[in-house]
This record gives structure tokens, C-alpha cells and sequence, in this order.
């Protein structure tokens, strides 16, 4: 299975987004068509077509085919300004507005990807006409159709493992409550100063920390070896830290595995076994999604 390097972002992966000359930034017209706002790539023919009407793009945009030879791209219109290199940093500051991008793109391709294999683009994938789309396609046709084979009859699926050390110590009390007692003095007899106390605190609260962390990396190592014999293929993504980070814990593994859509249950009953009865380490398994993470194109450095 190959290996591939972890990319700056989980959230999509595709063509680079083109950028746009200064005179684009001012605001347009009324009238004005705007720029070509790419979701996705796939294959010509009627899938694609026939997902057309019943999509809505970005600003309640309606979406329209580019095609090229033999790849078609999903693409709706957005204005130049809002888009811009200046634009997109706006929008990247305002919360609300990256999510209502983020969601509308993701529900396009996700879509698309229900009817056809599909090649999601990057978040704010412009050009500055449908005529540049056309050559994009042309230019990078064989790199996309080979894309689209790897990835045909295949679905990203995301694995994350946590630590809980807090989760660990609570079943550590409780297993210790429920021992039978120990032969010889009530530890409770003897006294032990609060200093001392504190300090046992802190050891037990430190060595519970290690192994839960000792615990979870056996239990992605198990997962890995498990998901190497199912998968495709495999990227590794950063583990995510603060909001980004679901439940309790800390992500200490956050892979993407390109899985047979008819293996998929079965890849789920496998990977979620290792931390079954691990106290402290927790595996959440999400997808099946489109294939976000493995729709770049290798580059001639990465390595097989």
C-alpha cells in the first residue's frame, strides 16, 4: 500500500487554485458573471449531467457542466471580489462564512460522488473563466483520468485515535474498588502527610498519562496493521488539536484510507477492534466521503 505525506489541510485536496490578477479585485458591474468556481472533476457523460439540476452552488448559484475531451468539471459562477487573494482572507476570518463555504462545497461533491467517481477541487477553486476551466482539463487530462481509476469503486474513510488519560484513571478507581483487600495493615492506619499525599497524587496521575498514551499508540499501530491489509491506499493527516478535535481525549492519530465501498462495514468492524476493552483509548471511525484526501496528484518526490 502506498504511502503518501501528510498534506497542509484534511478538510479537501485537488487542483491548485489559480490566482487572479489585481484588476479582478475590484467590484464588478452589475451584470457581471463572475468566475468560474470549481467543485469537482469526473468523467463526461450523463452522471454528471443529471446531478446538474438538482444541485445549488455557492451563493445559491446554479451549477452548470465544463467539459473537456473526456472530463467534465462542476463549476457555478462566484464574484471576482469575494474570491479574490484579499477576498478569501475575509472569508477565511469570518467563521460563518468559511462554514457556509465549506458546507456548500462538501454538498456538491458529495452528491456528484453518490452518482459517479469524482475528484474533489480544493476550497475556492477559481479561474477566471469557464475557458481556462476547459484548459485546465486539457492540460492535466491524463493525470486526472488516472486519478479517477485509482479511485474508482473506492471511498475515503477517516480513522482517529484518542488517549484518555482521565478516562484510564476512572477505570483504574473503579477496577481498584472492586479488588478484594490486600493481606496485612489498613493502608488507611497509617497515616500519610498531605504533602505526601499530593506527591502519590501526582506519580499515579502521571504514570495513569503514560500508559494510556502507551495504550493508544499499540492500539494505531494495530489499527494500521489491520487497515493495511483492506485499504488502497493511506494518508496521513496531523492530529487535531482544540475545536477541531471531536469528544474527549487527544488525537494522537489521524489517518485517511482509500477502502473498497464493498468493504467498508467489514474495514469498520476491523479497525474499531483493537482499543475494544482498552481503557483510555478510543477510535472514532468516520465516512464513507468522497475522496478528499487522495485526489491530488503525486508528485514525482513522494515516495512509493
Amino acid at each position: 500500500m502506498n504511502r503518501r505525506p501528510t498534506p497542509g489541510t484534511e478538510e479537501t485536496a485537488g487542483s491548485p487554485r489559480e490566482p487572479l490578477p489585481r484588476s479582478t479585485e475590484r467590484q464588478e458591474p452589475p451584470g457581471h458573471p463572475g468566475i468560474s468556481y470549481v467543485y469537482a472533476i469526473g468523467r463526461a457523460g450523463a452522471a454528471l449531467e443529471a446531478a446538474v439540476p438538482e444541485l445549488t452552488g455557492l451563493r445559491d448559484g446554479p451549477l452548470r457542466t465544463v467539459t473537456a475531451d473526456r472530463l467534465t468539471a462542476l463549476v457555478s459562477s462566484v464574484p471576482a471580489r469575494a474570491f479574490s487573494e484579499e477576498g478569501m482572507k475575509a472569508q477565511l476570518a469570518d467563521l460563518s462564512a468559511l462554514e457556509e463555504l465549506a458546507r456548500t462545497h462538501h454538498a456538491v461533491v458529495e452528491a456528484a460522488a453518490a452518482g459517479t467517481t469524482v475528484l474533489p477541487m480544493r476550497l475556492a477553486t477559481v479561474y477566471l473563466d469557464d475557458a481556462r476551466v476547459r484548459s485546465m482539463l486539457d492540460g492535466r487530462c491524463a493525470e486526472f483520468e488516472e486519478l479517477l481509476s485509482l479511485l474508482e469503486g473506492h471511498a475515503e474513510v477517516g480513522v482517529k485515535v484518542y488517549a484518555d488519560a482521565r478516562a484510564a484513571a476512572g477505570a483504574g478507581a473503579g477496577a481498584g474498588a472492586e479488588s478484594p483487600p490486600r493481606d496485612g495493615p489498613d493502608p488507611a492506619s497509617s497515616p500519610v502527610s498531605p504533602g505526601r499525599a499530593y506527591l502519590q497524587q501526582r506519580r499515579a496521575q502521571r504514570r495513569t498519562h503514560r500508559e494510556a498514551y502507551r495504550a493508544a499508540g499499540a492500539v494505531a499501530d494495530e489499527v494500521r496493521g489491520r487497515a493495511a491489509g483492506m485499504a488502497r491506499d493511506r494518508v496521513v493527516h496531523r492530529p487535531q488539536q482544540g475545536e477541531l478535535a471531536s469528544g474527549a481525549g487527544e488525537n494522537i492519530a489521524n489517518e485517511a484510507y482509500l477502502v473498497p465501498t464493498d468493504r467498508i462495514r467489514e474495514f469498520h468492524r476491523a479497525v474499531s477492534g483493537p482499543a475494544e476493552g482498552v481503557p483510555g483509548v478510543r477510535v472514532e471511525i468516520t465516512g464513507p466521503w468522497a475522496p478528499y484526501s487522495f485526489a491530488t496528484p503525486p508528485a514525482e518526490s513522494r515516495s512509493g
